[in-house]
């Protein structure tokens, strides 16, 4: 299980301003994430990563002041990642097949590089927990980012099942696509069509009934008004 920590803030130590700076922090981040994924939290070290880096230790604690500071930052960009594979799926113009099918791309893409590093931070990395910490401030954008992707027309009404549907849907889609990295079958293109259909009809089959719930609301509506003439 993944192990927890009290809530604080988790920030680097000082922002990088300057060209230099940046990109010390990037090689920072990056090797970061290699030694992370190859490592595991227990082997995680600051010395590994500022040698694989190419940079002092002294340079890498001018930003991360430890270990898990720096765990979070590389927590902090792959969120980013994922987050912007559900922006990216704005386009509500498209038939929702091929919303479903550019999310179940990009989820795959996000999660086939470095899928070592992914299964550290699921299962082993500690996580800070409070409205501030890198994990909560993702998990409410995360299913806001999945309500807007499978909106319907009457969610405004039914706010609770709504809110229930990308709960599900956000939990199917990481579920499978994690096991699939921890089995070392994410690249099978028959997996991703299966995930794909499951999502799909799951999508359909719920607007069907959203429908058929606006349509009886609807005759009620109908049959009251009748009554009063």
């Amino acid at each position: 299980m993944t192990t927890r920590i009290p809530s604080r803030p988790s920030t680097m130590r000082k922002e990088p301003r300057q060209a230099r700076s940046r990109a010390t922090v990037e090689a920072i981040l990056m090797a970061g994430a290699q030694v992370l994924g190859r490592r595991g939290w227990a082997g995680f070290t600051t010395n590994e990563v500022a040698e694989a880096a190419g940079v002092s230790i002294g340079s890498l604690y001018q930003y991360f002041p430890n270990k898990l500071i720096l765990s979070e930052a590389i927590t902090a960009r792959h969120f980013d990642e994922i987050l912007a594979v559900l922006r990216g799926i704005g386009d509500e113009t498209l038939p929702l097949a091929r919303r479903v099918e550019q999310l179940v791309d990009g989820m795959i893409g996000v999660h086939s590089i470095n899928p070592a590093l992914h299964r550290v931070l699921l299962e082993e990395a500690p996580r800070a927990r409070g409205p501030r910490s890198v994990h909560d401030r993702f998990e409410a954008e995360y299913l806001r980012c999945y309500a807007a992707l499978i909106a319907q027309p009457d969610d405004a009404r039914n706010r609770e099942s709504a809110d229930a549907a990308a709960q599900v849907v956000s939990a199917a889609v990481a579920g499978v696509i994690h096991d699939a990295a921890h089995r070392g079958t994410i690249g099978l293109p028959v997996l991703k069509q299966e995930l794909v259909d499951m999502v799909d009809a799951y999508l359909l089959r719920r607007r069907r009934r959203e429908r058929a719930r606006v349509g009886v609301r609807e005759m009620s509506g109908s049959g009251r008004a009748t009554v009063k003439r």
